[in-house]
């Protein structure tokens, strides 16, 4: 007598377990801490930059217009800002042993 050779079926198949499926996210929790931080250096630099007109056309201000804030350390505050976002997508998270 010849011996037959079961196939699985499918309805087998749906009866296991599937396996779970492990997510990795390219960016961690810390990552989107420091992007948010880097974005509020950012629109902290354009908030300082604004300002500065004057009420009065034929007036003109120069001490408020070309002053230390906004010529010097607005800009400053807007650069650095996209540097360290920079810094914040590149991070690596620490390593899990």
């Amino acid at each position: 007598m010849a011996t037959v050779k079961r196939i699985p079926t499918i309805a087998a198949k749906k009866t296991a377990e599937p396996a779970k499926k492990i997510v990795n996210f390219a960016l961690t929790k810390e990552n989107y801490k420091l992007i948010a931080i880097g974005f509020g250096v950012m629109i902290l630099g354009y908030i300082l930059m604004i300002g500065g007109g004057s009420d009065d056309v034929n007036v003109f201000r120069e001490d408020a217009l070309f002053s230390f804030r906004r010529i010097t350390l607005a800009p400053i505050l807007i650069v650095g800002g996209f540097l360290f976002e920079i810094y914040a997508i590149m991070k690596r998270p620490k390593e899990k042993e």
